[in-house]
């Protein structure tokens, strides 16, 4: 079955990030005369049509190359700052496991009956129109479809979105940050800026809260899909063939 697969949960996934590998992007482009990928382009050569088996399901190469595609496009801009090349070897391994990571996740929302609403597909929708600084739905749409989404591409990743979103909530249960645990993460940015010698000061504790909130919350998101995902591989049969 053909699953289209979204990585790289915090507890969200921008859409147009992923969008953002479309057809458009060149998949490779010549080879040297040593046969070595010239810098800058990603390197899909040898990738078999399925990428990876989890608990039967396949995971096909075209998905892989999509993300993939999107992955390197975003490492390559980060190189050009730090003038470090991208280890393509090693992203090959994070996009194919984080592939995994996903399929088992959906495949444990499937076991739950985790569904997704249509009020809260359209209201995902909505927050991410804004997290793109858009005012509607539609722009956000409008924004995917150039980029190689169609509506029916978009509700469908939202979807998994969504789905995975209940899952790691269902784990979390209450994870509203206390006093203390905010406190603490604000004396460790104090102490950091101290010890690293950097100039200006911090806003204060008060003004700092809503940021601080943020930070705890997805850290223990973070953790919670950590977790579930660590105790889904012990008990998957899982095969990566690139």
């Amino acid at each position: 079955m053909h699953r289209k697969l979204l990585a790289g949960l915090g507890a969200a996934v921008v859409l147009l990030g992923i969008a953002g590998c479309s057809d458009a992007a060149p998949l490779a482009g010549p080879t040297s005369t040593s046969g070595e990928q010239q810098a800058g382009e990603p390197d899909l050569s040898g990738i078999p049509d399925v990428v990876a088996e989890v608990n039967g399901e396949e995971l096909a190469k075209d998905d892989f190359i999509e993300l993939y595609k999107g992955q390197f496009q975003q490492m390559q801009a980060q190189s050009q700052t730090t003038g470090q090349e991208v280890d393509q070897k090693e992203l090959r391994t994070q996009t194919v496991n984080a592939m995994v990571d996903t399929e088992l996740l959906v495949q444990e929302a499937d076991s739950r009956d985790i569904t997704a609403s249509q009020e809260e597909l359209d209201a995902a929708l909505q927050e991410l129109a804004t997290a793109n600084q858009m005012k509607t739905a539609d722009e956000a749409l409008a924004a995917l479809k150039e980029q190689g989404l169609d509506e029916d591409e978009v509700y469908s990743q939202l979807e998994t979105q969504v789905r995975l979103d209940k899952l790691i909530a269902e784990e979390t249960g209450d994870i509203e940050p206390t006093e203390d645990e905010l406190r603490a993460l604000y004396d460790e940015a104090v102490a950091q800026q101290k010890q690293s010698g950097a100039e200006g000061e911090l806003p204060s504790f008060e003004d700092a809260k809503p940021q601080l909130i943020e930070q705890a919350t997805s850290q223990k998101q973070s953790e919670a899909y950590k977790t579930i995902v660590d105790d889904l591989r012990e008990g998957a049969k899982i095969t990566i063939n690139l």
